[in-house]
């Protein structure tokens, strides 16, 4: 058993980084551990809704010897995140990502925070097939930046009748992340594919909370202005340092080591 969900597991991360994470999710009434665990990591909490009468969302993972997973899933809380809406108005959030949670969370946090002009990365992960291509053109019209493994891209491209050079050129997209895995990343800009090099893991132990790795990389880097292929290049680092561990709340983040400082 462990602590996870994506935005647990990119908090943890963020954080670890030296970033200041705010999460924005829905907790049971089973959930006072979980907050706790954020709030003793120094993350905001303000906006994390708890439900009464609900589980915190579950999920039983089976994974075999090639790092492929089946998922069981019971969403409980989580089908009330949507519940939860984003300020109109604060200035210490800087960044956003909307990544996989409810259906009516994404679609409704993706228009308020567009509405309240926080640059967001649209990475659904998988939440992605619950939406078709309308839906998903209206995410990525709101989005400064999208990011999705291979399958994913493909499927995004296809829902939407479009590739990924045509993609990355549309005027208000800063650029597409498409995930490799061990094989590291591709980056596309203004229709330009640069390859960022995966890195080798020390022991793989457990794929579970990579891609969260990845994303809190994304948002670390993007926030302090650098480019996309370093955001990415950090992001490979962490999703490497992450797979030696088990569960995605467990790997030990030295800042020095990154090149981060201390």
């Amino acid at each position: 058993r462990e602590f996870g969900g994506c935005a647990g597991n990119i908090a943890y991360t963020l954080r670890a980084l030296g970033g200041e994470p705010v999460v924005m999710a829905a907790l049971g009434e089973d959930g006072a551990e979980y907050l706790a665990r954020l709030r003793g990591w120094g993350v905001d909490t303000s906006l994390v809704r708890s439900v009464p009468g609900q589980y915190t969302a579950q999920a039983i993972i089976i994974t075999d010897t090639d790092n492929n997973q089946i998922t069981a899933f019971h969403p409980g809380a989580m089908q009330h995140a949507h519940e939860a809406a984003v300020p109109a108005a604060r200035a210490d959030l800087a960044i956003a990502i909307v990544a996989p949670d409810g259906r009516d969370a994404m679609l409704q946090h993706a228009a308020q925070l567009h509405a309240a002009g926080v640059p967001f990365v649209f990475d659904p992960g998988q939440g992605l097939p619950m939406f078709d291509g309308g839906e998903l053109r209206g995410f990525v019209e709101r989005a400064r930046w999208v990011a999705v493994n291979d399958y994913e891209g493909r499927m995004l491209c296809d829902r939407m009748a479009t590739d990924l050079a045509t993609l990355s050129r549309m005027p208000h997209l800063d650029g597409v992340v498409v995930t490799l895995g061990a094989d590291g990343c591709e980056v596309w800009q203004q229709g330009r594919r640069e390859h960022v090099a995966g890195v080798p893991a020390a022991e793989v132990v457990d794929p579970t909370g990579c891609g969260d790795a990845f994303r809190a990389a994304l948002l670390f880097g993007l926030e302090r202005g650098w480019p996309l292929a370093r955001c990415a290049a950090l992001g490979n680092r962490l999703g490497a340092l992450k797979i030696a561990s088990r569960g995605g709340q467990n790997h030990a983040v030295d800042r020095a080591r990154l090149g981060l400082g201390g």
